[in-house]
This record gives C-alpha cells, structure tokens and sequence, in this order.
C-alpha cells in the first residue's frame, strides 16, 4: 500500500491504492527540516539581524510578510495550474492538488493582510487604504475564498470540481497583475525589493528574508502534502459510498423484478 499519491493518475490507477495515512517517513523528514528552519528563521529575524535605519525593529515584520505573501501567490498560482490539468485530464489527483493549493492560499492570503495592516499603521498611520496593490491583494484572497465555495455550490463532486476549475483559471493572472500594480498605477505600498535580479536589501536583512522564505516554503509544501492526501482520501470515500449506494439499489431493483405477482383472492 503506497503512502504518496501521483497527481497525473487516473481514476481508476487511484482506486487501485489508497494510503492509509497522510504521513510517510519524507513527510517527516520534511516537517523536521520546517521546524529547524523555522528556529533559524526565528533567530535571524529576532536576534542576528539588525534594525533598519529608518523603521527599526518593525523591520522584522516584514521578514514575516515578505515570505506568507510569496507563498500566497504560490498558492494560487498552484491552483490555477491544478485546475487546468483537472479541465484537461479529470484526475482526481489534480482536483485534489486544486482544493489543497487553494485553501492553503486562503491562510497565506489571510496573513498577508493582517501582517501587512499591522506593519501599515505604524507607516502609513492606517491599517487599510485603497491602494493598488493592497486592493488587488485582497481582490485575490477573495477569488480563492469563491474557488472553495464554488465548489460547494454544486452537490455533484465532478460538477462542483468542474466549475470551481473555470474560476482557478483566474487566479494566476490575478497574481500577475497584483505584482505589477505597483508599476502601473501610483501606489502608496513600495515597489518590488526581493522579486528582482537586484534585491534593494542586503546583508543580513536579505540572510533572514531567504531565511524565511525558506521556511515558510517548507512549512508550506509539508501542508500541502497532508492537504492533498486528506482530499485525496475524501475522494475516495465519496466514491466507494457511491458505489455502494448504487450497488444496493441494483440489488433492490433486482428483488422487486423476481418477486412472484400477487395473485386475485
């Protein structure tokens, strides 16, 4: 019985093997090199790295933000490739990997606002404004909220999938257009710093946001690993109670076809 699920299989290859468990002895390899980069993004960010010259300690929030920010846009970009996969092929495993993505992005979407309303209040003496690239920011973590509950909508699991799909296709032009928003619309929030050939920041304070993404990134993939193995299971379990629920109502048919006629008094 295998533990790790290949997204390119089909339906039937997957009703073939069904792990146990969301755990393997790689998962745990990785949720133990998580924790480690997580201590050492903790010590960079917290004692190793030094204040800013202009914003000080409120600097090493943005070795928080930077990183959940990046992995929320690699959540939905994640998604919309799923999805495109599940129009083309209708594995279960890419639907899966879609709902997986997604959700994870929803959390990373969720904190990168807060992170980026704390940090914003102490810099631009607001939590909130309509700035581009804030706006187009949570225009996103809105798209990913209707991908899951579109999902919802449609009671069958291949429809909702399927529906759910079409909109996953948007997610990543929408990632596209909330990094250049700060290019092509003047925007209150700083332009690129670490999403370029020439980072703007060096030193230490580069150390502990690669330090970060890092992390965030192997905390992420070690999520998204068990997400995906418990919606591949969910899966199945839909499946064998359908064909169960159509097995026994065969079996009813059938009974009612054999039973002799009831004959006049």
């Amino acid at each position: 019985m295998s533990d790790v699920s290949d997204p390119t299989e089909t339906e039937a290859e997957a009703e073939a093997e069904v792990p146990a468990h969301t755990g393997s002895r790689a998962t745990q390899v990785l949720g133990l090199a998580a924790l480690a980069a997580l201590a050492l993004w903790v010590l960079y960010g917290l004692v190793w790295s030094p204040p800013d010259r202009e914003m000080g300690d409120l600097v090493r929030l943005l070795y928080v933000h930077v990183p959940v920010a990046i992995l929320f846009y690699a959540g939905a970009g994640l998604t919309t490739f799923a999805s495109l996969m599940w129009l083309r092929r209708r594995s279960p495993g890419w639907d899966a990997l879609a709902v997986a993505a997604a959700e994870l992005g929803v959390v990373f979407g969720a904190l990168t606002l807060l992170t980026g309303s704390i940090w914003g209040k102490p810099t631009w003496n607001t939590f909130w404004t309509w700035d581009a690239r804030l706006t187009s920011t949570a225009l996103l973590e809105v798209l990913l909220i209707g991908y899951l509950a579109v999902r919802r909508v449609d009671p069958s699991p291949s429809g909702g999938s399927t529906r759910a799909s079409i909109l996953g296709l948007l997610l990543f032009p929408n990632v596209i257009i909330v990094h250049f928003s700060v290019d092509w619309w003047r925007s209150l929030h700083q332009k690129a710093t670490v999403t370029r050939l020439d980072p703007t920041i060096e030193g230490d304070m580069l150390v502990a946001l690669m330090v970060g993404m890092a992390a965030g990134g192997l905390v992420f993939a070690w999520l998204l690993i068990h997400r995906f193995r418990v919606a591949w299971l969910e899966q199945q379990v839909e499946r064998h109670d359908l064909d169960a629920a159509v097995a026994a109502r065969r079996a009813e048919g059938q009974l009612s076809t054999n039973e002799p006629e009831a004959q006049p008094a």
